[in-house]
């Protein structure tokens, strides 16, 4: 089991101007953050993100929306991480989240539900090293 998990704060809340309040909620949370940047991708890159999902129907909506404006890729740590994050940002859809959760209070739609979050503890370490190289990830020497 990792202690590690991965977040994309998505456009819709970067645009919202909610990242402060999001990045609070995480360490409130008892996350400790190893590395963090403010960033845009290009759809080259978000397509090779989201791969997983190339055959899926919603897999160039997805690509076009996590390209329409800046996110901010975060790696954290935390006892139980995937798990525990996992509980933190609530359910995919931001209307069946649990009250209090980062989606139901800042998502808008299955899309624009504000935050990624990491589904599995390899899916965890692969997306942290897809965004971040061993050298900026601290505590990771």
């Amino acid at each position: 089991m990792s202690n590690k998990t991965f977040a994309i704060i998505k456009p819709d809340a970067v645009a919202k101007n909610v990242v402060g309040e999001i990045i609070a909620m995480i360490q409130k949370a008892g996350f400790k953050v190893l590395a963090m940047k403010y960033t845009r991708i290009t759809k080259v890159q978000a397509g090779e993100f989201y791969s997983v999902h190339k055959e899926r129907p919603f897999y160039g909506e997805l690509v076009d929306y996590m390209t329409s404006g800046a996110i901010v890729p975060i790696a954290l740590e935390k006892e139980n991480a995937v798990e525990e994050f996992r509980k933190l940002i609530g359910a995919t859809d931001p209307t069946k989240a649990d009250e209090g959760t980062v989606r139901k209070l800042f998502g808008t739609g299955i899309e624009a539900n504000a935050i990624h979050g990491s589904d599995s503890d390899e899916n965890a370490l692969n997306e942290i090293g897809f965004f971040f190289s061993k050298s900026e990830v601290v505590g990771n020497q």
